[in-house]
């Protein structure tokens, strides 16, 4: 579903991605780890062509980010993003929300764009918000809406940039149950996140990422938790690091 082939970006002189390669089949949970500045977000945002990289090849589902001919706003109507920070639109309603990019992107029908969102509010729990604005929300109702939103747009993969960083802890466990139910359903996903919780219940594989934008693991989840001696120094001193508490 989505093929990273060293992959590089610099800002300037400074490098942010390090040759980068990684394959991330159809189904696959993928969680991106690693210390802050180590190009996690970067990678992520790349893959949805919201970053320019310079080298490299980036492929999703057959489609080349790379390639100049390539309808780059197409290829994002299908790549579903969720952010940090929600990035929901505060002037629209809820039901607002889930409907504009489905009827100017898609080009679906008012009344059909209604009813996939009201089934993607229904399957995050919060239909009875459906009126409500953004700012009357919690900030963990607003991450579900803004989930709710990307899968009204039918995704052929989803990617998250730490979808819990910005949350209060107890708002965390309710974005991370949408997320495990997709997980479940066999969604393709990518997700940079700090969730160790997360990543050992549901990812099939965990990529660790270091400062200057080096993927220094890719493995199966339980070879990176269980197997720490197979590991390089850097990840077993991140590892130790957090899950010593």
């Amino acid at each position: 579903m989505i093929e990273l082939r060293n992959v590089s970006k610099w800002y300037g002189p400074v490098q942010v991605l390090d040759d980068c390669s990684a394959s991330i089949n159809k189904g696959e949970v993928v969680v991106v780890c690693g210390p802050s500045g180590s190009g996690k977000s970067t990678l992520i945002k790349a893959i949805n062509a919201l970053e320019p990289f310079q080298k490299g090849e980036i492929t999703v589902d057959g489609i080349r980010l790379h390639d100049p001919r390539t309808d780059l706003p197409k290829l994002r109507s299908r790549v579903g993003m969720v952010f940090q920070h929600f990035e929901l639109f505060p002037h629209l309603s809820v039901m607002q929300n889930l409907t504009i990019a489905q009827i100017k992107v898609l080009g679906r029908n008012p009344d059909d764009a209604k009813k996939r969102g009201l089934a993607m509010l229904d399957r995050v729990g919060l239909v009875a918000h459906k009126d409500k604005y953004p700012g009357q929300l919690s900030g963990g109702q607003q991450q579900r809406v803004a989930i709710a939103r990307a899968l009204s747009m039918d995704p052929i993969v989803m990617l998250f940039d730490e979808p819990t960083s910005a949350l209060d802890p107890e708002m965390v466990g309710e974005v991370l149950d949408v997320m495990v139910g997709l997980a479940h359903e066999g969604m393709t996903m990518m997700c940079v996140t700090h969730e160790m919780g997360f990543a050992r219940k549901v990812s099939h594989r965990v990529i660790f990422m270091d400062v200057g934008g080096k993927i220094l693991e890719d493995c199966p989840k339980d070879d990176f938790f269980n197997n720490l001696d197979a590991r390089q120094p850097r990840t077993k001193d991140f590892l130790n690091k957090i899950l010593s508490h």
